[in-house]
C-alpha cells in the first residue's frame, strides 16, 4: 500500500494536488450542502455555484436559507441552486445527492467548554448522518464540521447503525492544514504562488496536525528551528480556525476538496489529503500506526471515493516522534466520537 516518496511527490506535484488521471467523464453530480447559512457555509456556496462541473446546489439551513439561495442564483452560473429548510427540505436537498457536504456547527464562544463544543457539532452531524444515510447511502460525504477527528467517526457510526457504511465514502476535509502550510513554506522561502506542495498528515487538531516538511516537493531544505517553527505555528493557527478565525481561509481549503470530489465523481482520478479510515494498512507511511482507525493522508479519488491510500515513504526521525505523539490524542477523539453514537438513540427518517 505504500509508495516511494519519489512516486508520490512526482504524483502530487504534477497534479497540484489535483488530476492524476483522466478516464471517462460522466454527468455533473448533485451537491447537497447542508448547514450553507453558516459563516463558513454561504462563503461555500458562493465558491461552489461557481464550477461548471456541479448540475445541482441545493443548499440547506434551518433558518434564513431561501434569501440565501434566491441571492446566490442570481449569479451567472450553470449550476441549479435550489434552498430548503425544515425536515421537508433536508429530505428534499439530500434526495438523489452525489455529494454530501456538512459544513453545519456551531462555532466555538468564549467560554464554551470543549465537551459543549463538541456535544453540540455532534448532535448536528449525527442528525445529518441519519438523514444521509437513510435518504442517499452511496453519497460521497465530506465533513468539514469540527472537531473533525471525532466527527468523521460519528458520521460513520451512524451509517453503520443504518447498515450502509463504506469507510471509502466518508471524508474529513483537512485541506485547510494542507494549504496554511504551503502559504507559510512559500512565505518563508520567498517562493512564487502555489509553488510547492507540502504534505500535513494525521489529523486535524493540535498535534494531530502533522506537516511533512522533508517530503515537501520541489525539495528544499529546512533547519530544525525552521520546522519547529514552522510547525508550531501551522498547528496554533489551526486551532485559532476552529475557534472561526479564518472563515475565508476554511471556505476556500473546503472549496479546494470539494472541486476534487466533484471531478472524482465525473470519473477523474484524483489526488487530494483528507481525514479517512485506514483501517489494518497500519504502515502507509513506513511508520506504524498503532490502532488508529483513521489518519489524514494522500488519497486518490474515483467516482466511488477513495481508491487508494498513497504512502509517503520514509518520514524522518522527528516525524516519527510527532506521529507517536499523536496517536495517543487520535485514539481519544476517535473514541469520543464512537461513544457519543453508542450512547445516543438514532432516529433514522421514513423514507
Amino acid at each position: 500500500m505504500a509508495l516511494s516518496s519519489k512516486t508520490v511527490g512526482k504524483s502530487l506535484v504534477a497534479s497540484g494536488l489535483r488530476v492524476a488521471s483522466a478516464n471517462n467523464t460522466s454527468s455533473a453530480p448533485k451537491v447537497a450542502l447542508l448547514g450553507a447559512n453558516g459563516e463558513i457555509g454561504k462563503l461555500l456556496a458562493l465558491l461552489l455555484v461557481a464550477d461548471p462541473n456541479i448540475a445541482s446546489l441545493a443548499l440547506y439551513h434551518p433558518t434564513g436559507i431561501r434569501r440565501v439561495a434566491a441571492d446566490i442564483s442570481q449569479i451567472d452560473s450553470v449550476v441549479n441552486v435550489t434552498g430548503h429548510t425544515e425536515v421537508t427540505g433536508l429530505q428534499e436537498a439530500l434526495k438523489n445527492a452525489n455529494i454530501v457536504v456538512i459544513a453545519a456547527e456551531e462555532p466555538r464562544k468564549p467560554g464554551m467548554t470543549n465537551d459543549n463544543f463538541f456535544d453540540t457539532n455532534a448532535r448536528l452531524v449525527s442528525y445529518f448522518a441519519a438523514f444521509a444515510s437513510a435518504i442517499c447511502p452511496s453519497a460521497l460525504v465530506a465533513i468539514i464540521t469540527n472537531p473533525v477527528n471525532s466527527m468523521v467517526p460519528v458520521a460513520v457510526e451512524v451509517f453503520k447503525k443504518k447498515g450502509v457504511y463504506d469507510p471509502n465514502r466518508i471524508f474529513g476535509v483537512t485541506t485547510l492544514d494542507v494549504v496554511r502550510s504551503q502559504v507559510f513554506v512559500k512565505n518563508l522561502k520567498n517562493l512564487a504562488a502555489a509553488s510547492c506542495v507540502v504534505p500535513v498528515i494525521g489529523g486535524h487538531s493540535g498535534k494531530t496536525t502533522i506537516p511533512v516538511f522533508s517530503m515537501v516537493r520541489p525539495k528544499m531544505t529546512f533547519t530544525e528551528d525552521e520546522v519547529k517553527e514552522l510547525t508550531k505555528d501551522i498547528r496554533s493557527d489551526g486551532i485559532a480556525a476552529q475557534a472561526g478565525a479564518t472563515p475565508l481561509a476554511a471556505a476556500s481549503a473546503g472549496a479546494r476538496f470539494l472541486r476534487a470530489l466533484v471531478s472524482a465523481v465525473r470519473g477523474y482520478k484524483m489526488t487530494e489529503f483528507a481525514y479517512v479510515y485506514i483501517g489494518d494498512v497500519g504502515e502507509i507511511f513506513s511508520t506504524p500506526i498503532p490502532g488508529v482507525e483513521f489518519f489524514s493522508a494522500a488519497v486518490e479519488l474515483g467516482p466511488n471515493g477513495v481508491e487508494k491510500i498513497l504512502g509517503l515513504g520514509n518520514l524522518n526521525a522527528y516525524e516519527k516522534k510527532l506521529v507517536a505523539e499523536a496517536i495517543p490524542e487520535l485514539k481519544k477523539e476517535i473514541s469520543k466520537g464512537v461513544a457519543f453514537i453508542e450512547a445516543s438513540q438514532i432516529v433514522f427518517p421514513k423514507c
